[in-house]
């Protein structure tokens, strides 16, 4: 599991940066530029009308006693 965050340390930007091919070793670290954040959100599968009636199936039916 990942922690969403909008920013990121100098480490993981200097990471980032080096996989990029856009900092060396040797740059200076202040004044490293912007990374984009990524975020992912998954949206939740909507029920079928086939799931619905076998959920429906599988619940007892109550009686009123």
């Amino acid at each position: 599991m990942t922690i969403d965050k909008s920013l990121k340390t100098r480490a993981e930007r200097i990471g980032k940066l080096v996989e990029l091919e856009r900092w060396k070793e040797g740059d200076p670290v202040l004044g490293l530029p912007k990374t984009r954040v990524v975020k992912i959100t998954l949206k939740k599968k909507k029920k079928t009308k086939k799931a619905e009636e076998e959920g429906a199936e599988a619940e007892p039916k109550k009686t009123g006693k």
